[in-house]
């Protein structure tokens, strides 16, 4: 059956799924999917003649999987035989990376999404060092894999950081010094507000980063940070937050901006559809309020990473109780720092939130 260099996963599929959206990984009906091939927007035919073009407006967010187990890390890190990146694919085209909480104990999140004019990685992790935190390798082969089911021989690179202050995601930037094809938004404060234009307009406005037919907004979010910003995916529905909303320990840096952005989020969930908030980190466990103090190897009983949009509310109603006070806060969901130290406790559980004993590590 002859292909469309134009294609458009968000319109293959079934159309009477149960949520009335059509995206599923291709359409095994198609005649370019074999009997027994996995049936993948990205089975295209061997013979095309150029490089496959998606088209990423679709009805409701693309979908997508996350549902699996995080590696977890070990009681003695040096025993930990994990990957030193575990790579999760959403998608065709978004993939989550997750440093091993063995090799930085913050084990933060990394994401690559493509478009059709090349790729954007957000964040780079906490660790500089290659042989221990081997990212620029794991994302050049993603991006290799990528590019060979595309037809595409070059695939420019973008790297944004969600912070370039928050040393847990920049860390890993030194890897892409030098790698051809490659735009690196800068870490000073003043450059990357020009890079987006912001500089006149900061913390309001907003930036974009084209990575072709999916165009990826910038959100300044200032607050556990004062370069702090949100990415949105328009295509997952994607809001990637950083260190300003996940599920952890947030530590505020300015309780006026976090409290802002908060609300700068909430005005814009509610201009544009948000699926998912995807954070830095997970700190919390799936008991609800506990979380794992810092420097924890071994994260058995993790919450899981996504964070519904409605969590906004939420944080912005605790933000503004812990205002103006040197206090930390504890919600199911996360936790809230202001002007305490992170290693804080409290002998006063909250009013709401179950006090369950998490299990004992087996």
């Amino acid at each position: 059956m002859p292909q469309s260099p134009t294609y458009n996963p968000a319109l293959s599929g079934n159309p009477q799924s149960a949520t009335g959206r059509a995206y599923p990984n291709g359409n095994p009906d198609l005649g370019y999917n074999p009997t027994g091939a996995r049936n993948t927007d990205s089975a295209v035919p061997l013979h095309r003649k150029g490089p496959v073009v998606h088209d990423y407006n679709c009805d409701g967010p693309a979908a997508g999987n996350l549902a699996f187990r995080w590696t977890y890390g070990s009681n003695i890190a040096a025993k930990n035989r994990d990957p030193r990146v575990q790579v999760v694919q959403y998608n065709e085209d978004s993939f989550v990376l997750r440093q091993n909480v063995c090799v930085h104990w913050e084990a933060p999140f990394t994401y690559l999404l493509f478009g059709n004019k090349g790729a954007l990685l957000i964040d780079t992790g906490a660790t500089a060092n290659a042989d221990h935190h081997p990212l620029r390798k794991t994302v050049d082969a993603i991006i290799a894999r990528w590019g060979q089911a595309r037809g595409r021989s070059r695939v420019p690179l973008t790297i944004a950081l969600t912070s370039g202050e928050d040393i847990a995601q920049n860390q890993g930037l030194v890897q892409f010094a030098g790698r051809p094809d490659t735009v690196i938004v800068p870490k000073p404060s003043g450059a990357m507000k020009d890079f987006y234009g912001l500089a006149g307009s900061w913390p309001a406005g907003r930036g974009r980063i084209d990575l072709g037919d999916r165009l990826i907004e910038v959100i300044p979010t200032p607050g556990t940070h004062k370069d702090g910003v949100t990415f949105y995916d328009p295509y997952c529905d994607f809001l990637f937050t950083g260190d300003l909303l996940y599920p952890g320990k947030i530590n505020i840096g300015n309780d006026r901006d976090f409290v802002a952005s908060l609300e700068q989020l909430k005005a814009f969930a509610a201009e544009r559809p948000v699926k998912w908030i995807l954070g830095g980190h997970i700190e919390m466990m799936f008991v609800p309020g506990k979380y794992y103090a810092r420097f924890a190897t071994y994260k058995p009983y993790e919450r899981v990473l996504e964070m519904e949009p409605s969590l906004i509310d939420e944080a912005i109603k605790y933000a503004r109780e812990v205002q103006g006070k040197d206090m930390m806060l504890i919600r199911p969901d996360f936790v809230l720092f202001n002007g305490v130290s992170p290693d804080q406790r409290t002998q006063v559980w909250p009013e709401g939130v179950p006090n369950i004993n998490a299990p004992r590590p087996f």
